[in-house]
């Protein structure tokens, strides 16, 4: 990796070069210390490095009969784009597996390139093979038909504390989630990209028998 950060760093190289705690200690140095989830919503379909920009849904509970369960989730689903992470925020409920096979399917062909589910899914193995990236809290076999529903699309959602505006940037991977606010995110993805050339260079030096204390002193990395 080059010495100087690009003028442009596109998606995918951040999906080639970055990963969620480098993000997220460059947002911990902008001052920007809450943008992780601290839930665990690790993927359960693939491990591959999900960034994208958020496209977001709001979930509810239902507890009576619903004449349009799926109104509003197909309607965010339809209006993906290319690069977009959907953001499923429906407050941890297990009342329901809310995402599928077949709105996976959908979104992907919208150009959608993972979803982030604060929630419980289904239809793990079809969505593994198709190898689409779903992060979630939990697994229901359960449909979300008069058990949950999208409420509004396109606004603010939090999950555990943590805003994911639309348009945001997002990272997932192994690791955890972490948001990139719009306002900040040339600064943030500029500083991630430092330091990780940085975390190179470092491990490269205890590689070849540098001790651990003398290259933080030399580099100031850990």
């Amino acid at each position: 990796m080059s010495d100087a950060v690009p003028e442009t760093i596109t998606i995918a190289m951040m999906r080639e070069s970055l990963y969620a705690a480098v993000v997220c200690d460059a947002l911990d140095a902008l001052g920007y210390k809450n943008q992780s989830p601290n839930v665990p919503l690790p993927p359960l379909t693939t491990k591959t490095m999900l960034v994208g920009h958020c496209k977001t849904t709001l979930w509810g509970d239902m507890y009576h009969e619903d004449p349009s369960p799926y109104e509003l989730e197909l309607k965010a689903v339809d209006a993906c784009g290319p690069d977009d992470v959907l953001i499923a925020a429906a407050a941890g409920s297990d009342r329901s597996g809310i995402w599928g096979e077949l709105l996976s399917t959908a979104a992907s062909n919208a150009g959608c390139v993972g979803v982030i589910v604060d929630g419980a899914v289904r239809d793990i193995r079809q969505m593994t093979e198709m190898g689409f990236p779903v992060f979630a809290r939990s697994r229901n076999i359960k449909d979300s038909k008069d058990r949950q529903r999208v409420v509004d699309i396109d606004v603010p959602v939090e999950i555990c504390g943590v805003r994911f505006c639309p348009g945001d940037l997002v990272f997932a991977d192994v690791d955890g989630v972490v948001v990139v606010p719009s306002e900040v995110r040339d600064q943030a993805i500029r500083a991630a990209w430092q330091k990780v050339h940085a975390e190179n260079i470092t491990r490269d030096a205890i590689r070849e028998g540098m001790k651990a204390t003398d290259a933080y002193e030399k580099y100031g990395i850990l």
